[in-house]
């Protein structure tokens, strides 16, 4: 019999950690969309941009793990208490509020218009009427409370949809000179920089900096030996990150054989023919399924995250009952579904949802940074010199993709 309380917690919780959190908030619909609309537009030259996206999250995400599981606090926690008494500690809570507030406000538009395809799929009407539909569901589902109840059935559906991109794939068989050359030689085909951009918003999601630091500390409760903890949480996040890598590398490499191979063009009617080589005229519904549930679920875990951030970062109680906090919720829920309502064309707006979050990945990651060095905070733990630098890497080659699209925009670069 065991007597130990927090393994008895822990057993009792799974074998599954909180890694799988962070897969599972990139492979939704913003993935699928992003993904296949690379593929099909530039085949394999943009893998480099999927990998860097990888072990980007990798290096993020073990940061936020330390700072949970060391701390005992969230990343909004932490920077509050770091940045308290210094005159730019309300500039900071200033720019995490709008990164995580309109970012996910931006993420939840291209949930929303992701699970609205689905719909439009299955029945033939229109994705805006759709959009309406999933937006009020959603808030139905967050004001009870009770949205847990329909999460594993809309997991276990966007599980069965990777797993068909990923059997599809190993119909393709991909030449692994081919993959090897995106993967490792960047290129930037001309058109393709805000599809790079959205690559990596779509695969290093802001809001799961936030998320991941918290949810360490229910998997592995205080009293445990963090270095053991540590362990086990460094494990959970590397092999959960990876395996979404390769489900958006599968979707990359369907899409491509698909629509870049053959001149196709993808569209909200035709990005289910990827998976024809295994499912035949059944593609169009399982994937249309598949869409809805991974819309639906991140329509739901989008506005709760932004809430638990801003309400953090802003010393609010973080009850989800607390008004403040279902005001947070409200707002980012409701502007998700008025741009979703009033999108022209979906797939166009669900990448510029995900090019969103690759711009403000850069503010996140070097608050993170901060807060990763202070040795008051974390001592022994605190980052050292290979961390920094990783994560100094990431912010640099996110500030520079961002950058350069805006000096394109400007015409000053082709």
């Amino acid at each position: 019999m065991n007597s130990d309380p927090a393994a008895s917690a822990t057993s009792r919780r799974g074998l599954f950690g909180p890694g799988l959190l962070v897969a599972a908030a990139f492979i939704g619909p913003g993935t699928v969309t992003t993904a296949s609309i690379a593929g099909a537009s530039f085949g394999y030259a943009l893998l480099w941009a999927l990998l860097f996206s990888v072990l980007a999250t990798m290096v993020l995400q073990e940061m936020c793990v330390r700072l949970g599981l060391v701390t005992r606090k969230g990343l909004a926690e932490a920077m509050r208490e770091a940045f308290a008494g210094h005159w730019y500690g309300p500039a900071a809570a200033l720019l995490v509020v709008a990164a995580i507030g309109f970012g996910n406000a931006a993420y939840e538009a291209g949930n929303i218009t992701g699970a609205s395809i689905g719909l439009q799929a299955i029945t033939g009407i229109n994705a805006s009427i759709w959009s309406l539909f999933v937006g009020l569901v959603a808030a139905a589902l967050l004001a009870s409370g009770r949205y847990r109840v329909i999460e594993r059935a809309l997991v276990a559906m966007v599980l069965v949809m990777s797993a068909v991109f990923l059997f599809t794939f190993l119909m393709v068989r991909p030449s692994l000179d081919v993959l090897l050359s995106g993967l490792l030689r960047p290129t930037l085909p001309e058109g393709s920089l805000l599809t790079a951009i959205a690559l990596v918003g779509t695969t290093v999601v802001p809001y799961n900096l936030f998320l991941h630091a918290s949810a360490v500390r229910e998997k592995w409760p205080a009293g445990d030996q963090v270095e053991q903890s540590l362990r086990s949480a460094r494990l959970d996040s590397g092999l959960s990150i990876g395996l979404g890598g390769f489900i958006t590398l599968a979707i990359m490499s369907t899409s491509a054989a698909a629509f870049f191979a053959t001149g196709g063009e993808v569209s909200a009617a035709t990005i289910a023919q990827q998976l024809e080589p295994v499912l035949g005229p059944a593609a169009r519904y399982l994937f249309a399924l598949g869409l809805f549930a991974a819309g639906l679920s991140s329509a739901v875990a989008a506005p709760l995250a932004a809430a638990w951030a801003v309400c953090g970062t802003m010393g609010w109680e973080q009850d989800v009952s607390a008004r403040r906090f279902r005001l947070v919720w409200l707002l980012v829920l409701a502007a998700g579904t008025i741009v979703a309502v009033i999108g022209a064309r979906p797939l166009t707006a669900i990448l510029f949802a995900q090019a969103a979050n690759g711009f403000l990945l850069p503010i996140c990651a070097i608050f993170l940074l901060l807060v990763m060095n202070r040795s008051d905070r974390l001592g022994t733990f605190r980052n050292g010199l290979l961390s920094n630098v990783l994560g100094g890497a990431v912010v640099l080659v996110t500030l520079g993709l961002g950058g350069l699209k805006l000096l394109q925009v400007f015409g000053v670069a082709g």
